[in-house]
């Protein structure tokens, strides 16, 4: 068996003309058209779509098979972060909550094994962060994870993470896209072998990521800081019926703090709501709180790479004052220096402490993938994006909301205020800071640059009165007032929807801004 995989590794080197089973009764190839693919797409670190619609067995399986051959290729490793003690045959495959994760990991891990790699597969649902680290820390080349995140529970998705423990590099997933296309030109349907025969192979090994992950965060959060709180820490931990339940609760074991887990059980359809951490889809965690069964809630969305929070008052807490919570204990109490990323979408409260500090500060497009590249390539402190993505120093680039829903809870501990004193504190030494988001449907879909340029060239000298200081089209179009406030609009590039993204020191001045974004939408 083994002199087979062997011959099979070093002939897939050379190119894929042609296909190298290793025994007929083992790995079967699938005529391409066995089932016909639909249009398959990759973002930034992967592929979403509704299940039974194109996110079928069929065409996940056809990606599967793409990951292989790009993998495979032979420079997978090489370039901006590339791992270089990574095993390029091995890669670790994880899944969330949703309807036929589960399944659909196992076809994952089945078509990876027929092309000859050693997959480590998650015995359970597991969240994004810690299948990534188990990456960097198993010396993998990557891994997949079966997830569509904060979205409806009518999507599924494939996240592909790279050796370093983090999404996938923008080339490696257009390679990805060109391998599929390949495969459908040539007809060449996926390597498929027998999951019992593969796990008897040693080709499929299951495992279980918490130990490791739960060590790293050790390094991280400090459990003697929450352990000395002079009063029981009362916790309600929301983990929206995703991937990262039990997570939190069994790390803050032992910490005498004593934690209420909501919407723990396992739910697919997510309780019908969609598993994202922001105040609309809160009301449970605000209920827990108001029958007293903690004093703060800590929120992590459907596979925990983002996070929100709720003070003792029902009032959320969203990612910009956690990120700002968050770079002010980093400084002013652990002492760490190091740039600061946000991305374009992200408070500027951000911006003053980092002034205050003297830290270089860098702002990206929206999405974590803009954030890593600079943790990839420099000491970056802490970044994150307005969604809820943020890490810091000496993790993997990427959100995790489990870390910084720690880290907040370390924060409250040491800081021995309410989170709600923390945040109005917050708010008076940098902010005020108000804050909006709204998604607008437009009649048809439009050319982003086209959009952004006539944005910026018909910009407005003032706004409600507030002149505009400077305009920015790093990612759509941003509009900076006079006294700080912003207002952002964001053409999407795959949807007819127009993103519009406020802050100002008012909430009136929030409301104007979002009513003159839409007013643009109108016209567009």
């Amino acid at each position: 068996m083994w002199r087979a995989v062997r011959a099979w590794q070093n002939a897939f080197g050379k190119r894929k003309d042609s296909l190298i089973a290793f025994h007929a009764s083992r790995v079967t190839p699938l005529p391409y058209g066995t089932i016909p693919r639909m249009t398959i797409h990759f973002g930034t670190d992967g592929w979403r779509a509704v299940i039974s619609d194109t996110f079928t067995y069929g065409n996940l399986r056809l990606v599967s098979q793409a990951i292989a051959d790009a993998i495979s290729s032979g420079d997978w490793l090489s370039g901006n972060g590339g791992a270089t003690d990574a095993d390029p045959r091995r890669m670790i495959v994880g899944f969330d909550t949703r309807f036929l994760s589960d399944r659909y990991a196992t076809e994952v891990a089945r078509v990876l094994a027929a092309n000859g790699f050693t997959v480590h597969l998650t015995y359970a649902d597991a969240p994004t962060p810690a299948v990534s680290f188990a990456v960097k820390h198993m010396r993998a080349a990557g891994g997949v994870m079966i997830t569509a995140s904060h979205n409806a529970p009518r999507y599924n998705g494939v996240k592909l993470k790279a050796a370093y423990g983090g999404s996938a590099l923008p080339e490696q997933c257009r390679r990805v896209e060109v391998y599929l296309n390949d495969n459908e030109a040539r007809a060449r349907g996926p390597n498929l072998m027998d999951f019992d025969q593969a796990t008897a192979a040693k080709l499929i090994h299951r495992f279980n990521p918490v130990t490791a992950y739960y060590d790293h965060l050790r390094s991280l959060i400090s459990l003697d800081a929450i352990a000395s709180y002079p009063d029981r820490l009362r916790v309600v931990v929301d983990s929206m019926y995703g991937s990262g339940r039990g997570y939190i609760k069994g790390f803050l074991q032992g910490t005498g703090c004593e934690v209420a887990e909501i919407r723990g059980e396992m739910n697919p359809g997510f309780g019908g709501v969609h598993p994202e951490p922001i105040a609309k889809y809160l009301q449970a965690t605000a209920a827990a709180i108001s029958a007293g069964h903690g004093d703060l809630g800590l929120v992590t969305d459907g596979d925990a790479d983002r996070a929100g929070a709720m003070d003792g008052r029902g009032n959320f807490v969203d990612p910009h004052k956690i990120f700002a919570l968050a770079l002010k204990y980093l400084v002013e109490v652990r002492g760490w220096r190091g740039a600061v990323v946000r991305t374009v979408s992200t408070t500027r409260m951000i911006d003053r402490l980092a002034a205050r500090y003297g830290l270089p500060l860098h702002e990206t497009p929206v999405g974590f993938n803009h954030i890593a590249d600079h943790m990839l390539a420099e000491d970056v402190l802490i970044g994150g994006e307005e969604s809820g993505g943020i890490s810091i120093n000496g993790h993997i680039p990427e959100g995790d909301g489990i870390l910084m829903g720690l880290l907040l809870l370390e924060i409250v501990a040491a800081s021995r205020v309410t989170l709600s004193e923390l945040v109005e504190d917050l708010l008076k030494d940098v902010g005020p800071a108000f804050y909006a988001r709204k998604d607008l449907r437009l009649p048809r879909p439009v050319a982003k640059a086209e959009v952004t340029r006539r944005l910026t060239e018909g910009a407005p000298a003032e706004i409600d009165g507030l002149r505009v200081a400077k305009v920015e089209s790093l990612d759509g179009v941003k509009y900076l007032m006079a006294d700080d406030s912003w207002l952002l609009i964001r053409p999407s590039g795959t949807e007819p929807v127009l993103r519009v993204y406020a802050e100002a020191r008012e909430a009136k001045m929030v409301e104007s801004l979002l009513g003159f974004g839409q007013k643009i939408a109108q016209a567009s």
